[in-house]
């Protein structure tokens, strides 16, 4: 092998792709007799490692979306691409959006293929976590972020941004939307999105515009660089399912396997006969931090008359309104109250195990004294046993949803039973439903 690493690294940059391959791993094979600084000018040299599928793809380009599976070399991709705009000079105010402020810290960052791990020691950035900020040698700059707080990226400016597993995260809608009117600075602002995907209105969206370039790829197209065992385990055990596609092969499927709901069941109608109840249903958050829960308030009414003409026989279900957000409880029971009144609704159902007496309470006050028929429920049994019977009146097309609602239509589609996430949509739907057909008995009404 040449003495002169620069003209080894060189030819293997301008040689085809089995050639560059042949180069490298004689490289890989002398790497024990390479000196500390020879060894980390190969280490660093990613152009030369990266497969063609995690180069940045030419043209004009807004959003660089890569789509691929579970273990593909998303990280280190979306990584390299921050280090490659900071070093060049393409960039000098970056943004790194992850779903929490751990997965910021603990993959983008810090992560075995995050920004410092592959930054060489030269150029590798300060990172002070209490600011949640990467500094750079020649001035360049990070700030994490996360979808949990999506209020945080209201006013910073950005020319680049990275944001890491869309699909997961909590506010995807309120967070990229602020997002993107940040990312405005330099004649050329980019953001790379890695991600694996779900069921959700926001990849969908970005799927279908024609300023996103997308890359997608399979677990397997990163063999060389997993364990032998994790590659049997996951064939063996997801191979043919609906999670192998969505997890391994990166398809956007319509719904998460396992999900109750199907959105081929979700009919929709601009309009809805006359109804004989309506009401407004509240899964209240626990508080009303930034990072909290978000309080669930969805409008539905019921009509004896049934729906469609290919709906079944029997009371059909309308969802009129879903105006689910993160609010302080004085913000909830009055909108609350304003969707009582907008839609002439028959009653208000709380949930009370979070609450309790204070959801009865909280209402009254923002009442201002008037007397309100208020319906509050117990969750006495399980998320899956009373989601499933209105899953069901779905299925049998006895519900249909006057406009759309694509957030709660996400939630119902993405939720699986035993899923440690909330959602808070879907639960408030399932009271308001639950109240209006499969369960008339009444739990306690406060007037």
């Amino acid at each position: 092998m040449p003495n002169d690493l620069h003209s080894i690294l060189e030819r293997a940059l301008e040689a085809p792709p089995r050639k560059r391959q042949q180069i490298l791993k004689a490289l890989r094979d002398e790497a024990p007799r390479l000196n500390h600084s020879e060894a980390d000018l190969a280490n660093y040299a990613w152009p030369l490692w990266a497969r063609d599928s995690q180069r940045p793809p030419p043209g004009d380009w807004a959003i660089w979306l890569v789509m691929a599976g579970r273990g593909f070399g998303k990280t280190r991709t979306g990584a390299e691409w921050i280090r490659a705009r900071v070093e060049s000079g393409a960039s000098g105010r970056v943004a790194l959006v992850a779903r929490t402020p751990a997965d910021a810290r603990d993959v983008m960052i810090e992560g075995d293929s995050g920004i410092l791990s592959v930054c060489p020691p030269g150029s590798r950035p300060k990172y002070e976590p209490s600011k949640r900020r990467l500094t750079w040698p020649n001035g360049a700059f990070a700030l994490a972020f996360s979808s949990h707080e999506p209020d945080q990226l209201r006013g910073p400016q950005f020319d680049a941004t990275w944001c890491d597993e869309v699909a997961s995260w909590e506010y995807p809608r309120e967070t990229w939307d602020n997002l993107m009117f940040g990312l405005r600075l330099g004649a050329n602002p980019q953001c790379v999105v890695t991600t694996t995907p779900r069921p959700i209105e926001l990849l969908r969206e970005l799927v279908e515009r024609d300023d996103v370039h997308i890359t997608r790829g399979s677990t397997y197209e990163n063999r060389q660089n997993l364990a032998a065992s994790f590659l049997r385990q996951i064939e063996r055990r997801y191979e043919g399912t609906d999670t192998g596609r969505q997890e391994i092969y990166a398809e956007l499927l319509d719904e998460a396997e396992g999900a109750l709901w199907r959105r081929e069941w979700i009919a929709h109608a601009d309009s809805a006969p006359e109804l004989e109840r309506v009401v407004v249903a509240i899964d209240p958050a626990m508080s009303s931090r930034p990072s909290s829960d978000e309080t669930g308030i969805v409008v539905a009414g019921v009509s004896n008359h049934g729906g469609d003409e290919g709906g079944a026989r029997g009371p059909h279900g309308f969802v009129l309104a879903d105006a689910s957000a993160r609010l302080s409880p004085d913000a909830w029971a009055r909108r609350a109250i304003e969707l009582f009144d907008r839609h002439r609704a028959d009653r208000i159902i709380g949930e009370r195990n979070n609450g309790g007496d204070l959801v009865g309470a909280t209402l009254k006050t923002a009442a201002g004294g008037r007397s309100l028929p208020i319906r509050l429920v117990t969750a006495s049994r399980g998320k899956f046993a009373r989601a499933e019977p209105v899953a069901a009146l779905y299925q049998q097309r006895r519900v249909t949803h006057v406009g759309s609602f694509p957030q709660l239509e996400d939630q119902l589609c993405a939720w699986e039973p035993g899923s440690p996430r909330s959602p808070d949509r879907m639960d408030a739907l399932v009271w308001a439903l639950s109240d209006l057909i499969t369960d008339r008995r009444e739990t306690r009404i406060w007037v």
